[in-house]
């Protein structure tokens, strides 16, 4: 009976998803794990994400005025190294999942990480790794950097990339692992930790945006990257002060190993017929499964020629066997990357924000009063503003009113709130459009074409609000609407490579704003009319964004193509069945008391 009420309250019990210590012993649920270990990886990820958006945010700023990059160079270089960013994300996963563990692969990517922020310190900081200071509007006529003063800022920058693809897969697992999925109490509480866990990456990423970019634009580079280099370090101690406190999964294989053994099994038994019956398949019992806290799932006729995987063939090699369970889920892996690329060209959109959209602002007027100078990179906060503000909306009111309209528990489908983020993509575009043209009406009024002036524009920096609150809102949609997506539709044994997919898409949207703005800008300076140049009042950044906003368009509709030719993974859980239940009942109930008092 002691035992039992000790197990009901949940303090002397071991944890049931199977964390352990770091030596690999069951943990006891009271000692380990839950707020108390959380609270020191939500401080944590404010410091990172202040480090993070500190430098991308203000990056094209540095490299323009700084290293006298020209305007195609220095975007490219914040988006290449931006995709980078996130793409690591991915081998860190494999690492951590696969060999070291999520706790170690963590604590040798912070050293990383720490180390590259403490190198980009320096860069900016001693005068020999830096270019004389010139004010010359025209780059061209400014001395470049040299071959070693690229080399340890540019070395310094993507030993930080390196770093934060171990850190950013990681740590909000390691957060989420902190309760347990077999325990009501701990599973409840683990939604609470996202939402937090949501707060510090906001708090972080607003405080890089406003106070970060001003003291490096208005103080100094020193300063504006020391601070969050010394509050990254701080961070890291106080995430290594928490270790007496966290449970740890152990390894266990990395999801691509089974992916990639279902496909060569399947090319291998590609001469051999499929049984007409499914259950002919190889396949483990339920019993199996249940010890390992996994579902099977039931062989379907989609992505048919996997299914030659499981023929059985006398064979217990896992490359030339698989269950139809792993087949299965390799094709929900498979069946989700035609989205995935659909998502590229939104996050090509997002990387506007961090590069063309800033460059706008630094030809504009930025006094506030007669002292003031508003930083063009800060505009970058209203992103993180209305996003934060749209997310409410949406979640409070807008969701309430559409599960009135279709019966659905999530209001509308992960794939319709992508598709409504991608409209307004389009949208976004027509109006930064439309925002240039009247931005170079106004050079043209005011004499500032030419080799431009390096003057500011007698327009307002607030003209460009618009376009970056609507950003926020599309975020609120499709970014939003991506990391959900592809977290709930992948396979319960591969969702960190599901969460991985839509960092990837960030890092390729990325990198496809470098190779869509070398080629437009090579090909319109063949024509003699470059479309982006270094003097952005001699250029025609109206004619690149409407290319864009045509390029999202096509996007939208290839991407409502796919979506309709989509079936969502049946919901093993039940959970969204159980929500529409409800909803039926509380319908039904108004109708039913009636129906009685009559």
């Amino acid at each position: 009976m002691a035992a039992s009420a000790a197990e009901e309250s949940g303090v002397d019990d071991y944890t049931k998803d199977g964390t352990v210590d770091l030596k690999g012993n069951p943990v006891l649920r009271s000692k380990r794990g839950r707020w108390k270990a959380c609270s020191f990886i939500v401080v944590y990820e404010v410091f990172e994400r202040m480090a993070y958006y500190g430098i991308s945010t203000n990056l094209i700023i540095f490299l323009t005025k700084k290293l006298h990059q020209g305007t195609v160079a220095s975007a490219n270089n914040v988006t290449n190294w931006s995709g980078t960013v996130w793409i690591m994300p991915i081998l860190g996963a494999y690492i951590a999942d696969a060999h070291l563990g999520r706790y170690r692969t963590f604590l040798i990517a912070s050293a990383i990480c720490l180390t590259g922020m403490g190198l980009l310190t320096l860069a900016v900081s001693l005068p020999s790794l830096k270019p004389p200071p010139c004010l010359d509007v025209n780059k061209g006529n400014c001395k470049p950097a040299s071959t070693l003063q690229l080399a340890v800022f540019f070395g310094a920058l993507y030993m930080l990339a390196l770093g934060t693809g171990g850190t950013k897969p990681n740590i909000s697992t390691i957060g989420a692992d902190q309760f347990d999925e077999f325990h009501p109490k701990e599973k409840a509480q683990k939604l609470s930790f996202f939402n937090w866990w949501m707060f510090s990456i906001f708090f972080g990423t607003l405080f890089a945006t406003t106070i970060l970019v001003y003291i490096q634009d208005n103080v100094g580079w020193s300063l504006g990257y020391g601070l969050p280099t010394i509050g990254l370090a701080i961070s890291i101690l106080i995430f290594v002060a928490g270790t007496p406190f966290y449970r740890h999964k152990l390894p266990t294989g990395s999801p691509f190993t089974k992916m990639a053994s279902v496909i060569v099994a399947a090319v291998r038994n590609w001469r051999l017929p499929l049984p007409n019956d499914p259950k002919e398949l190889h396949e483990l019992g339920f019993e199996e499964y249940a010890k390992q806290g996994a579902f099977r799932i039931d062989s379907t006729p989609s992505l048919r020629f996997l299914n030659k995987a499981a023929i059985r063939r006398g064979s217990s090699d896992s490359w030339k066997l698989c269950t139809v369970t792993q087949v299965e889920e390799t094709k929900q892996m498979l069946r989700m990357i035609p989205v995935l690329i659909c998502t590229f060209m939104p996050s090509t959109m997002l990387a506007q924000t961090h590069t063309l959209f800033i460059k706008q602002g630094t030809t504009l007027d930025r006094s506030i009063g007669s002292h003031f100078q508003i930083p063009p990179a800060s505009l970058a906060a209203f992103v993180t503003i209305s996003m934060l503000l749209s997310v409410v909306i949406y979640d409070r009111l807008f969701v309430k009113i559409m599960q009135r309209i279709t019966k659905n528990p999530r209001g509308i489908t992960l794939l319709q709130r992508m598709g409504i983020g991608m409209i307004l993509h389009v949208l976004i575009m027509i109006i930064a459009s439309r925002v240039e043209r009247h931005r170079l009406d106004v050079a043209r009024q005011n004499g500032q074409v030419g080799n431009g002036s390096g003057q500011a524009l007698p327009l307002t920096i607030f003209t460009l609000l618009p376009q970056f609150m609507l950003v926020g809102v599309a975020d609120a949609f499709t970014e939003v609407a991506k990391i959900e997506f592809f977290y709930d539709q992948a396979p319960e044994s591969m969702k960190s490579l599901g969460t991985s997919y839509s960092m990837t898409s960030i890092g390729i949207g990325n990198f496809l704003s470098s190779f869509l703005l070398s080629t437009v800008s090579s090909i319109t300076h063949k024509h003699g009319n470059g479309w982006i140049m270094n003097n952005l009042n001699a250029s025609h950044l109206d004619y690149y964004y409407a290319f864009l906003a045509v390029l999202s368009a096509i996007n939208f509709f290839l991407f409502l193509l796919i979506s309709k030719f989509y079936v969502y993974k049946a919901e093993v859980s039940g959970s969204i069945k159980a929500l529409a239940d409800e909803l039926k009942d509380k319908k039904l109930k108004p109708f039913s008391e009636k129906h009685t008092h009559t």
